[in-house]
């Protein structure tokens, strides 16, 4: 499953997506991680979660970005939930169209049964028709 938190840049998506994951973390069976852009909200994770800094990964473009969630998949059978705080950025999608992405990691969330949550940093105007019904938050 794909869930998407959209809006502007400064709208309080990174909150919404800490207080999400702070409180799914006690409901799940499995391991959780949550990936960003830096490590500025390791503090206000809880520690059960794994926090992964993309960028020190050398993710450089979009493929890459889907082969580096594949590889984390593959490492952890256990793994429930994905967070992707700044995913325009995380994901180098900045100025493209996120729907192949997108659509990517929807076929991998059903492969291996992970959920996807996406800090997306549109305003939900700016998202293609067939991504609207992923939407969870819009700011």
């Amino acid at each position: 499953m794909i869930q998407l938190i959209v809006g502007e840049k400064g709208k309080g998506k990174t909150k919404y997506l800490l207080d999400k994951v702070n409180s799914e973390i006690k409901k799940v069976n499995g391991s959780i991680v949550y990936l960003d852009k830096t490590s500025k909200h390791m503090y206000e994770l809880n520690n059960r979660v794994r926090l992964i800094v993309a960028p020190d990964y050398l993710v450089d473009s979009s493929e890459a970005f889907v082969g580096f969630v594949s590889g984390i998949i593959s490492q952890d059978h256990d793994l429930e939930q994905m967070y992707f705080d700044s995913f325009l950025k995380i994901a180098c999608l900045e100025n493209s169209d996120i729907t192949p992405v997108v659509n990517r990691l929807e076929a991998l969330s059903e492969k291996f049964h992970v959920d996807f949550i996406l800090s997306v940093s549109l305003n939900e105007s700016d998202l293609a028709e067939e991504l609207k019904s992923r939407i969870i938050v819009s700011l």
